[in-house]
């Protein structure tokens, strides 16, 4: 019997993060090898919540998370004027990023949530909820979320604004 993709390429993920431990654990890059043992903790903790191992979306999921918690340091960081903690906490995020789906461009945004805007038939920012609710689905981890949500605020002003 042979996996379903779905379960295999979750597996692969995990894998390429053991894999990758192993790895900074013999070139000694300390930076690296704490980020990847927190996600695997990070991971094997929704499993034990969840009762059972993770779906792909769902390691995804952890993933975006951890990210968004770094880019939150980030900020606060920056505004305290702490701008070692800022560098590490950036080194940090480009090695989570190395096990997240490619990231969408702009451009791409843009056109999903047009499309998204013509299926909710959204008039305007009254409507940002419903639209964001549409889009999220097909976005999920492949594009911050802060970013998506200012895109369709400007594009559902714009509406508003030309009626």
């Amino acid at each position: 019997m042979t996996p379903k993709p779905e379960a295999e390429e979750q597996r692969s993920i995990k894998s390429k993060i053991d894999q990758d431990i192993k790895e900074a654990l013999k070139a000694g890059n300390n930076l690296k090898l704490g980020v990847l043992r927190m996600l695997k903790s990070e991971i094997k903790y929704k499993e034990i919540d969840k009762g059972s191992e993770l779906s792909d979306d769902e390691v995804i999921s952890v993933l975006s998370s951890s990210v968004k918690k770094r880019k939150e340091s980030i900020e606060q960081f920056g505004k305290g004027g702490r701008d070692d903690l800022v560098s590490r906490e950036k080194a940090e995020v480009e090695v989570v990023m190395k096990y997240m789906p490619e990231q969408l461009t702009e451009e791409r945004l843009s056109r999903i949530i047009h499309l998204a805007i013509q299926e909710t038939n959204a008039t305007g920012p009254s409507d940002l909820g419903k639209v964001m609710k549409s889009i999220m689905p097909q976005v999920k981890g492949k594009a911050d979320g802060k970013l998506i949500n200012h895109l369709v605020a400007s594009h559902l002003q714009s509406l508003s604004d030309s009626s």
